[in-house]
């Protein structure tokens, strides 16, 4: 059986692209081989090119562990992490203030 492969939005594969080059510029910042980031992350030479070159089809795992070696692991608890989409919709859903009766001297005429 082939594995089915879905269309990836253009967005999408920019931002995996652009990760990907932030992924491969720490490396080279810490003046790291790709073989040796390999082989210390527990990938193979050519999923940590795939990953470096934006593939979308790494594995979240495979990344974290990229993360990981290049001592980056605190920024991967910052995807998602404020949904502000996701709190407007919940206070859309909060009820309102209730509407207030007049006073009692003013519906009774005074």
């Amino acid at each position: 059986m082939s594995k089915i492969s879905r269309p990836v939005f253009p967005q999408a594969k920019r931002q995996a692209v652009a990760l990907g080059q932030r992924l491969r510029d720490a490396r080279l910042r810490r003046r790291m081989t790709s073989l040796a980031m390999a082989e210390r992350a527990g990938i193979s030479r050519a999923t940590l090119h795939r990953l470096e070159k934006g593939d979308t089809s790494i594995s979240l795992g495979a990344t974290q562990r990229v993360l990981r070696v290049l001592g980056l692991e605190a920024d991967f608890d910052l995807l998602a992490r404020d949904d502000v989409m996701g709190r407007k919709l919940q206070d859309m859903a909060l009820p309102g203030p209730r509407p207030r009766r007049p006073a009692k001297a003013a519906r009774d005429g005074g």
